[in-house]
């Protein structure tokens, strides 16, 4: 068959460790004979981010600005051992958290459903999709050691100099303080694009913070999705017979583990790491999860929500066997490639993107899968692949499909 034509590029972002092997296999193997792939590439692994000081990742948000859709591979947020590990000048903030803060918008990840893959929380009947804030917090902080008696103080100067200071901390022992903020115009935009979704996909909105402790910063959170709901959504909500509840964090979290699934489950920046992963991993497997970017300037970037796999890399660089779960990141190229085959009016690509992700289940439902699922799978003596294996295993499957 002729290779499906793509108009526009995509914006591919390379990653680390074993998830850039599991990269690489999937376009050789899943893509290229079937697609004339049309990327604008740009290496956000490690290392190259260490020789740009980390500018490749600000080039990479501002492409999907141009081109409009972006599909990431998993990559290393450094702490200390891997600033060693990998010589590093300094210890380069969080890539996710540098193109998200460059594109604002709103992270929508939501499991990957399969047969044979039973939910942990056995009540879980429907998927639960976490929508999670994707500008600020902990990821755009700013801290340091505290190495001797002093204080910490929180500062702001208006631009007319009027000043506002409040005492954190009287540190008499070493610590640490971070700073961080938020801006109500993107909390703003992760209202609209919860409520819009929902609407969208006919699901309610659950939403949880912790006002009661945190007065300020997260009442301001919940004071604007109230706001928000009650003036534009409203009455959208009412006719589509869809619900808006708002608690505390901890209160939602409870409840989550109760229900049936079927919503979406709106989170702060950090809430929404951790819960996505309690939420993919009870599904199933980390690996098991989409995930989207969606700016409201009509930006979307696709990504697998798990890290990048360092124990089973490790492995793979001592020559050893890995097992390693690829649906994610095959998921991330469908989502990207089926958007850009919407905003291009191309169906085959579409199609294609479609065909991939049925052949991806299908493989799985019939018994050939990683070591993961096979662990927890409900079929009997499943069939355990490597991780060049289970793709071949989703190849023999999409062309049966295609032919």
């Amino acid at each position: 068959m002729d290779k499906i034509k793509m108009q526009t590029p995509l914006v591919e972002m390379d990653g680390d460790e074993m998830t850039r092997i599991l990269w690489q296999m999937i376009k050789e193997e899943l893509l290229l004979p079937y697609i004339d792939l049309n990327t604008e590439y740009y290496d956000l692994g490690l290392k190259h981010r260490n020789e740009t000081d980390d500018q490749v990742t600000i080039d990479a948000a501002e492409a999907t600005k141009k081109y409009g859709v972006a599909v990431k591979c998993a990559t290393i947020t450094p702490n200390k051992a891997r600033m060693e590990e990998y010589n590093l000048k300094k210890m380069y903030k969080s890539p996710n958290g540098t193109i998200r803060a460059i594109l604002d918008g709103t992270v929508f990840r939501a499991p990957i459903i399969v047969k044979g893959i039973e939910p942990c929380v056995k009540n879980w009947k429907k998927p639960i999709t976490l929508a999670r804030h994707a500008y600020g917090d902990i990821y755009k902080n700013t801290e340091f050691y505290i190495d001797k008696p002093g204080k910490v103080e929180l500062v702001y100067t208006t631009s007319d100099g009027e000043e506002k200071r409040a005492l954190v901390q009287e540190f008499i022992t070493p610590g640490v303080a971070m700073g961080m903020h938020n801006m109500e115009a993107s909390i703003e935009s992760f209202a609209r694009s919860c409520f819009n979704y929902a609407l969208d996909t006919k699901q309610d909105v659950w939403f949880g913070a912790k006002d009661t402790i945190s007065k300020t910063y997260d009442s301001k959170f919940k004071e604007v999705f109230q706001q928000i709901f009650e003036s534009e959504f409203k009455e959208k909500f009412e006719a589509a017979g869809l619900t808006y509840f708002y608690s505390l964090i901890d209160d939602i979290v409870a409840r989550v583990m109760k229900a049936e699934g079927g919503f979406i489950w709106a989170c702060k920046n950090y809430d929404g790491d951790v819960m996505s992963d309690m939420v993919s991993s009870a599904f199933g497997s980390l690996a098991m999860m989409t995930s989207v970017l969606v700016s409201p300037n009509g930006y979307y970037e696709y990504e697998a929500a798990h890290g990048t796999v360092q124990r089973h890399y490790y492995r793979h660089l001592e020559g050893k066997e890995t097992s390693t779960n690829s649906v994610a990141t095959i998921f991330a190229w469908t989502g990207a490639l089926r958007k850009r085959g919407e905003l291009d009016d191309n169906q085959k690509l579409v199609s294609f993107a479609n065909s991939l992700e049925d052949a991806t289940l299908k493989a799985i439902e019939s018994g050939k899968m990683t070591k993961d699922l096979a662990l927890i799978t409900s079929y009997e003596n499943p069939t355990v692949l490597n991780s060049r294996d289970f793709i071949l295993a989703v190849k023999e499957s999409l062309d049966a499909l295609i032919k």
